[in-house]
């Protein structure tokens, strides 16, 4: 990989995005706008948005970067740029890594608005530090990016990205643990759920709500969060091909 190859390709994708106000508005307001509406949902049950609002904090994010990012590299794919760029001296890990550095950035900018909202606006009330929980909303919107950029070589258009989600994060929003422990599940599916990375988000964003200090459950959640990110921007690099369809 090359550091220069790999920042101009972020940089010309965050040149693109900057004239796509839409997907910006998407990425950055809309978990922030979902979570005021939920604590206003409960707002007779502060408790219950305190339960549920940690966990919801780190899944909207990696559903709102998962469709963007997975529809904007569809868009690079179909219209040849990948292809045009795969011709030039420029290797598969730069040109991931630097579509992974710019939503990154993006995600970064998410997490911060959404995490300072939560906290300080909507009064979330967690036990643990905000930068824990900042953490792991970024290692969950970092998630969703690798996500969208893996399944983007799987669709032919933009209608069949979409359709990814009901594939994808439906069943591990059932199975992760935000509607019922997953100790309570039907074995088969608490086995499902023990290899699904959006499980190990919510535990940690419980961790979070529940202790003051970091924990050994909370390291090991962050850790795969992070490493299933990892794998999948790798699987997302060997999906590159010299010629597209």
């Amino acid at each position: 990989m090359n550091a220069h190859r790999t920042l101009a390709t972020a940089a010309r994708v965050l040149r693109q995005l900057r004239h796509d106000p839409r997907s910006i508005a998407l990425m950055l307001l809309v978990p922030c706008v979902m979570l005021l509406l939920l604590r206003y949902v409960f707002d007779g049950s502060p408790q219950t948005f305190d339960s549920i609002g940690a966990s919801l904090l780190g899944i909207f994010p990696l559903i709102t970067m998962f469709l963007v990012t997975s529809i904007a590299t569809l868009r690079e794919r179909t219209s040849g740029t990948l292809e045009r760029l795969l011709a030039m001296p420029l290797a598969k890990g730069d040109l991931i890594a630097g579509y992974a550095l710019a939503f990154g950035f993006l995600a970064v900018i998410q997490s911060l608005l959404a995490t300072g909202l939560a906290l300080w606006a909507l009064g979330l009330d967690v036990t643990g530090s905000a930068w824990l929980l900042l953490l792991v909303a970024l290692l969950d919107a970092l998630l969703g990016t690798a996500l969208g950029l893996f399944v983007s070589a799987f669709a032919a258009s933009e209608f069949q990205a979409v359709q990814f989600m009901p594939a994808v994060i439906f069943p591990q929003l059932l199975l992760c643990g935000l509607f019922t422990p997953r100790d309570n599940m039907a074995p088969a599916l608490e086995a499902i759920s023990d290899v699904l990375p959006m499980s190990y988000a919510v535990d940690g964003m419980n961790e979070v709500l529940r202790h003051p200090s970091v924990t050994g459950a909370f390291v090991r959640d962050a850790v795969i969060v992070a490493a299933c990110a990892v794998l999948v921007l790798a699987l997302g690099a060997a999906t590159l091909r010299r010629r597209t369809a």
